[in-house]
């Protein structure tokens, strides 16, 4: 055999192995988690921001036991399609060996479900509807609250400072929507709130025609607090048909659209003195949540919420289960996820069950409210910024 016959055969053999390989072996010093995201979310911006100040902080400390680690995404739609086909994608075709993310509820209760069929370790980090974490599925992990959870610290501020008579409901038609109102229903039962309506709206439909038709029996007697679950959007022209309309109550939104810091600027006086319940703020003293939201301000220049600092500890989150697996099978990394116990800019976190809730960590909610243009901790007094204002107008005690 001649020379350049051997070398022609010897560089056969060489790519005949490496086409054996496949690519995803060729690349196994990375280590993936995939990131089923939602483009069109209203946080989806600075959730992806944060997962990137996360993924840069980890891989400068040396990534996972001295191999990178790596995001790869998959656009889920909003929708329950969208949610299976960014599933089956990151982890077939990605090689993803855990998922994060999950944003609204109505689609991840199904994304979760694929995951868990597909057997993969999946931290869900915003949606917030309860069955996620009841279904017992092994899979399925959850580092947010429940959204029967969320009103938690509203509600003892509302019961410790507030004493309402009389309560009005409005909440979008949707899984995350309803379960915040459904809470807060059984709030008023337990504590004698008069419930002076009850009304669900359509978020196809939203307008200020519709908000001022579906609000009108509540024209001529304004309840003490108007209690609100929307996004972003809704929030907005809710509010400010409110105001318009001249109800004179405490205005409360079950966080979601109303702690972006965009809600000010677009409500602008319309914001001014609603109070909000709320996952996280800056100033909660949780291990290392000023310095993620001075670095997130100093690089963008804006203002993160809960929904960024769900989306930074995430990926910490997600990084110390897998420093800590044995290997990368799902079975290891849903022995880690299990000893999980961390200090984190989100607070503690830790996957218990106790409830109907299974994997899931357990957290403290907040109160802000707007004054003088930005959003200030009322509740609890422990990490208050400053007392509760109440609304120049407000009639309720």
């Amino acid at each position: 055999m001649t020379t350049a016959l051997r070398r022609i055969t010897s560089a056969v053999a060489i790519l005949a192995a490496l086409l054996a390989i496949g690519p995803r072996q060729l690349l196994a010093q990375d280590i993936v988690i995939g990131v089923v995201h939602w483009e069109k979310f209203a946080y989806a911006e600075m959730m992806q921001n944060s997962y990137t100040m996360a993924l840069e902080s980890i891989n400068r400390a040396g990534g996972i036991k001295g191999r990178p680690l790596k995001l790869v995404y998959a656009d889920d739609r909003g929708d329950r399609r969208g949610g299976e086909t960014a599933v089956t994608e990151l982890v077939k075709q990605q090689g993803a060996v855990m998922l994060i993310g999950g944003y609204a509820s109505a689609n991840t209760l199904y994304t979760a479900r694929t995951a868990n069929r597909l057997d993969r370790p999946f931290l869900v980090c915003t949606a917030a509807d309860d069955r996620i974490t009841q279904r017992e599925q092994i899979n399925v992990y959850r580092l947010n609250p429940p959204a029967g959870e969320y009103t938690k610290g509203l509600q003892a501020f509302l019961t410790e400072r507030v004493s309402p008579r009389t309560m009005a409901i409005v909440y979008e038609n949707s899984p995350y929507g309803t379960g915040g109102a459904m809470n807060m229903m059984w709030f008023c039962r337990e504590n004698d709130i008069e419930l002076m309506a009850i009304i669900p709206y359509f978020k196809e439909r939203a307008s200020s025609d519709y908000f001022e038709r579906i609000l009108a029996p509540l024209k001529y007697h304004s309840p003490d607090v108007i209690f609100m679950v929307s996004y972003l959007k809704d929030a907005v022209q809710l509010v400010a048909k409110i105001r318009g309309m001249k109800f004179h109550a405490l205005l409360c939104g079950g966080a979601g659209g109303f702690t972006h810091y965009k809600f000010i600027e677009m409500a602008k006086t319309s914001g001014d003195r609603l109070v909000t319940a709320a996952l996280w703020a800056p100033e909660t003293g949780f291990r290392g949540a000023e310095a993620y939201y001075r670095t997130y301000m100093q690089k963008f220049g804006t203002t993160p919420d809960y929904h960024g600092a769900e989306a930074y500890t995430a990926v910490l989150v997600a990084a110390e289960a897998l420093r800590n697996a044995e290997g990368l099978a799902p079975e290891q990394i849903r022995a880690a996820l299990d000893r999980i116990d961390m200090e984190t800019p989100f607070g503690p976190v830790r996957f218990t069950a106790y409830g109907n809730y299974q994997r899931q960590n357990q957290a403290d909610t907040l109160v802000l409210q707007i004054t003088g243009g930005h959003f200030a901790t009322i509740w609890p007094e422990s990490l208050s910024e400053q007392r509760f204002q109440p609304p120049l107008y407000w009639q309720g005690r």
